[in-house]
């Protein structure tokens, strides 16, 4: 984590102490580690993130349970937070508010600045401790708005709201237009609802007195209850991402989408795929990209042999697909939703994943995808065994095989356009 921390732009520079102070408060903010007395584990949500390499998830997970006080900050900051009454549930709040404000401008969409989120309500007392009521705060920021009110908008100071904004934006809760306005995506409009309807709450500091002489202790023991609160299983809340919400414009392109590229009634078995099955792995879009691919190869008749293979069954590959010529192609995909490339050219195949590889060898290949609001990547490799073998990409035994490959090497693979069905 080091390594990748220092690779950041701007950060070969810094010291390994500066570094390693900021990998125990990135590890810390986003509960990347579970402790049980002197026991430290990978967190839930770590591991998540490295087995689905969905960050849109992720910072849904994440923005979900985020409350000041919480033990991602120093004991002296939560005790600050306690003697002020801070009780703040920050992503709640904020959605809370667009969602007043839009419903009182009878559906107009309406913003937020990451200045007016840092003096409005970060720095107000009457938003963080009293939860003052969203007409007096969003009359507040439109009165300042008329009176043209100038913040100070220096970097530290509007850091923390500005980070969790940008985090929002990470998980599609919010989409940015212009000088940077944050607005609600309407796309996302059922976790929006998740969030400003949940009752969630750590109220392991709720009994602590401020005052009190063994305050910080009464603090400290909570420290373990905390990152096993933000790590609980939150599969009944399912945060999946949709992909064809994540990376549409607007409501029009995703319904054109919905419509053009995986629900369509002629391709076998839609009628069953749900939203977020499609969303998690991006199978969905890889079997519209082979239904498609078939039919410009004018094999129209053999699409109806193009299958998506349930998880269940354990066979190693995730689509059964064809050639021109009828003969079977073996897909397994391995995709990244992210608004940054991450690991491209690394990906993790299961024991049962490179088994099956080795038995078909050139029947079978990897589909690697990266979804992002701007751009669709797909890269395919064919028998990545064999290409292990002829020692073209790389191949670490962990849990299976974490695999590493080039993007500019022609004999490894090759980038390809994200195809569309279409009628």
């Amino acid at each position: 984590m080091d390594k990748a921390i220092k690779h950041y732009p701007g950060n070969s520079t810094k010291t390994d102490k500066t570094i390693a102070n900021w990998r125990t408060e990135i590890s810390a903010l986003f509960g990347f580690l579970e402790f049980d007395g002197n026991k430290v584990t990978p967190g839930r949500r770590a591991v998540e993130l490295a087995k689905k390499q969905d960050l849109v998830e992720f910072f849904k997970c994440f923005l979900y349970t985020f409350q000041y006080p919480g033990a991602h900050l120093k004991v002296q900051y939560i005790h600050e937070q306690i003697c002020a009454g801070v009780h703040f549930k920050p992503a709640q709040y904020i959605l809370s508010l667009l969602k007043y404000a839009e419903d009182e401008a009878d559906g107009k969409r309406q913003y937020i600045t990451k200045a007016e989120a840092c003096h409005c309500i970060f720095n107000d007392l009457r938003c963080t401790r009293d939860n003052e009521s969203f007409d007096k705060v969003w009359k507040r920021i439109v009165d300042n708005r008329n009176k043209k009110v100038e913040y100070d908008e220096s970097g530290d100071v509007i850091r923390y709201a500005g980070d969790i904004l940008d985090y929002m934006e990470e998980a599609n809760l919010l989409v940015t237009h212009g000088a940077k306005n944050y607005y609600l995506n309407p796309l996302e409009n059922a976790a929006v609802l998740k969030f400003i309807n949940s009752q969630e709450w750590f109220a392991g500091y709720d009994s602590v007195s401020g005052s009190s002489n063994d305050a910080y202790d009464q603090i400290n023991s909570h420290y373990d209850e905390w990152f096993k609160y933000v790590n609980r299983d939150m599969s009944e809340t399912d945060f999946s991402t949709d992909i064809l919400a994540y990376i549409s414009k607007d409501e029009k392109e995703y319904e054109s989408l919905k419509d053009s590229a995986i629900y369509d009634n002629t391709l076998e078995r839609t009628d069953s795929l749900s939203t977020k099955e499609i969303g998690d792995m991006g199978e969905g879009m890889i079997y519209s990209h082979e239904c498609q691919r078939i039919k410009l190869g004018d094999r129209e008749d053999l699409i109806h042999l193009i299958k998506r293979i349930p998880t269940q069954l354990a066979v190693g590959y995730d689509i059964q697909s064809v050639e021109l010529d009828a003969q079977k192609r073996y897909i397994e995909v391995k995709t990244t939703i992210s608004s940054k490339p991450l690991h491209f050219t690394k990906f993790h195949m299961t024991t049962n994943e490179w088994c099956t590889a080795e038995t078909l060898r050139n029947s079978y290949f990897v589909y690697r995808l990266m979804i992002s609001k701007d751009e669709k990547k797909l890269f395919i490799l064919k028998n990545p065994v064999g290409l292990y073998k002829q020692d073209l990409i790389t191949m670490i035994p962990k849990d299976g095989a974490e695999i590493s490959f080039s993007d500019s090497d022609d004999q490894i693979g090759s980038y390809e356009e994200l195809l569309i069905w279409e009628n």
